[in-house]
């Protein structure tokens, strides 16, 4: 029998926030289905992809809030 898993379960399978259980459900679907290994793959490189980006704002942004901020300073 072919067990179906939501996008959702796959998700929380590569961010390993999955409970023991459900996670080697899934590794055992994993060995017997290419379409649900390939599209695996596709969500892990995504997230290294996701993982990868600057997650910081600009040091023009940080300066910016931060001279808008003043104004209240300022007015009080």
């Amino acid at each position: 029998m072919i067990k179906t898993f939501t996008h959702e379960k796959l998700l929380r399978y590569v961010y390993n926030e999955l409970p023991a259980n459900e996670h080697q459900e899934i590794e055992q679907a994993l060995l017997h289905d290419a379409e649900l290994a390939t599209v695996c793959a596709d969500l892990l490189l995504a997230q290294r992809c996701l993982d990868g980006l600057k997650s910081a704002p600009s040091p023009r942004t940080t300066d910016s809030i931060l001279q808008y901020s003043r104004t209240f300073l300022k007015a009080g």
